[in-house]
């Protein structure tokens, strides 16, 4: 097999192993749910992340059943290797919107070789939406993703993404200044991987955190940016990697404004 058509079985495994957890997710969707915490109010969990999370396992397993696989819950990696090939899965982004019955939430999963994604799809299923990325380009519900052409911030949409905790309250209220004195206006999701394919599909304009976030909240949604004509890099300006602080994911028109934005946010 050559690297080409095992870059595209793995994008392809991708998208299904997303699917199946998925489905997984959605049947017990506005169900009664025992809801735990991990290392705060905000950051929760509940057994559907875990049987979810065991699912994309097994699907993977079937066809890679020597990959390393990084994932959010117990009984996975939680770095990526610097080389050879690993799975990245994230079993419901946007866990706490599951529990408060919000559609925002989906199931991601990356496929990477030395670190660099070759495929990744994110799966949402009560939004009926499932975005994947591959060498053939990126799609939502098969139809090609491009991000959206606006160069004014004054005409764009921003994401200040992911959760500050409450020691860092402050850090938060500065992403939003930055922000709502930058653009035209503001959306928080809940949800990195869907911000980020909300940003491939045009319908944001840029999202931005300074904090180093977890290669499961990200590395799929950075390849659909990048897939859609998009930007993406670290506070520093260089190309985003699952190990970098700072994300700033843009349309491109906007990035030097959002990386500034971004900059502003911890001083």
């Amino acid at each position: 097999m050559n690297d080409e058509t095992a870059d595209r079985d793995r994008a392809a495994l991708a998208a299904l192993a997303a699917a199946e957890g998925a489905a997984v997710a959605a049947d017990s969707f506005r169900t009664d749910l025992t809801v735990e915490e991990k290392d705060g109010k905000t950051d929760v969990v509940t057994q559907v992340d875990r049987d979810a999370q065991e699912t994309v396992i097994e699907t993977i397993r079937t066809e890679f059943p020597d990959d390393p696989i990084v994932g959010e819950e117990e009984d996975a990696l939680k770095e990526v290797p610097a080389t050879g090939p690993a799975w990245i899965v994230d079993p419901i982004d946007g866990t706490n919107n599951y529990v408060n019955e919000s559609r925002a939430f989906g199931t991601a999963v990356a496929a990477v070789v030395d670190g660099e994604p070759v495929g990744a799809a994110t799966d949402c299923p009560a939004l009926s939406d499932t975005y994947r990325v591959g060498p053939d380009g990126a799609y939502r519900n098969d139809e090609p993703l491009s991000v959206s052409d606006r160069t004014d911030p004054e005409a764009a949409t921003v994401c200040p993404t992911f959760w500050w905790d409450f020691d860092q309250r402050d850090q938060y209220a500065a992403a939003t200044r930055a922000v709502v004195e930058r653009f035209g206006d503001m959306r928080r999701y809940g949800c990195a991987q869907l911000e980020l394919a909300m940003v491939a599909a045009g319908a944001l304009e840029g999202t931005m955190t300074n904090l180093r976030a977890n290669p499961w909240d990200t590395v799929a949604g950075v390849q659909l940016v990048r897939a859609a004509g998009g930007v993406v890099t670290d506070l520093e300006g260089d190309r985003w990697r699952h190990d970098s602080t700072g994300l700033v994911a843009s349309n491109g028109g906007i990035h030097d404004e959002l990386l500034a934005a971004a900059r502003e946010i911890d001083g």
